[in-house]
């Protein structure tokens, strides 16, 4: 057993710059698991808490007055910590130890329980032999809450090499198509300035339309072909968008918008021209059965929530009962 001999943490800042939280977690004396909590620019409002007040280091605080309750503790069980993490915090959105330190102390501890037993984390996680490598997924345009003014409102655009043999393969495709991206972006318009938005994704200055068609053509000038070798995705990030008193889509920079109706087709004449693979918060993050409507009508696509179930598995419970999704973030 991983025994848990100590738990530390500190503040530090990420990349955009503000403060967050990193914790280690020593097992047997000797192996380190640290980790260090990420953030989102656009979150829902059912997401957890990240930090309670929205200060990091009020969640040391509590983490360091409940130290001893995680000490001497298995890490690898990890129902075991989230036990004592709800021991500590019973609320349902993590509002009193913050929920970005609550996933750092419980993948730390599996880092580090992983070390002990000599074995990966995703193995020490699950034992499924059938395991297989997933395509990476690689931002190449952003706009929405990911980038400024005269972006896209669609906030990334998203390229998968579903063709590569192996990884290395897969992101030297995914490299190849950012780079040809951004000379086509510096050809169509002469005045940009390489501008990335949070993510890495490129932020011209272009409509939806004009984001996806150049980004299929970088796919075809490299000589692949969309949807064998090459795919798209599509974040919507729609809660963005979202009107609650209008009951409307509004999509400022594009200058339209859209009811319900109405932006289930806008997602899915782009999931149909541009052939996603993927396809992020199409519509906002209480629209069950809109979801649900396209997911019907593209089995075949990784339709995904991220807003619409956050982090949170009451909600994802009802996404999956109404057949929201069939895939996650």
């Amino acid at each position: 057993m991983p025994e848990i001999t100590s738990i530390t943490g500190r503040i530090l800042f990420n990349s955009r710059g503000t403060k967050t939280v990193e914790v280690d977690i020593i097992t047997d004396d000797k192996f380190l698991g640290r980790v260090c909590a990420p953030s989102g620019a656009s979150v829902g409002k059912y997401e957890a808490i990240s930090f309670p007040n929205g200060k990091p280091e009020q969640s040391l605080s509590i983490r360091n007055e409940n130290s001893k309750k995680f000490l001497g503790c298995d890490a690898s069980d990890v129902k075991l910590i989230h036990d004592i993490i709800k021991s500590i915090d019973d609320s349902d959105n993590y509002s009193q130890i913050g929920g970005a330190c609550a996933f750092a102390i419980t993948i730390a501890a599996a880092d580090s329980a992983a070390k002990s037993l000599e074995t990966s984390l995703y193995r020490m996680l699950n034992k499924d032999d059938e395991l297989k490598f997933p395509f990476p997924l690689g931002n190449i345009l952003g706009g929405g809450a990911h980038a400024g003014p005269g972006t896209p409102d669609i906030q990334e655009v998203l390229v998968a090499s579903i063709g590569a043999k192996g990884i290395q393969e897969a992101i030297d495709m995914n490299l190849q198509v950012h780079k040809e991206l951004r000379n086509l972006i510096q050809k169509e318009d002469p005045t940009f300035t390489n501008g990335r938005g949070d993510e890495g994704g490129w932020a011209p200055k272009f409509d939806n339309e004009k984001a996806l068609e150049i980004s299929t053509k970088a796919i075809e000038n490299l000589g692949f072909t969309l949807g064998k070798e090459m795919a798209l995705g599509v974040d919507f990030a729609s809660s963005t968008q979202w009107n609650e008193t209008k009951k409307k889509y509004i999509y400022d920079r594009a200058g339209f918008e859209n009811d319900c109706g109405q932006q289930i087709d806008f997602a899915a004449k782009i999931i149909d021209k541009y052939k996603l693979i993927y396809a992020e918060d199409a519509v906002h993050e209480e629209a069950f059965d809109d979801m649900s409507e396209l997911v019907s009508k593209f089995p075949k696509t990784m339709i995904t929530v991220d807003d619409l179930t956050v982090t949170n598995m009451v909600i994802l419970k009802k996404a999956i009962e109404h057949k929201s999704c069939n895939a996650a973030n």
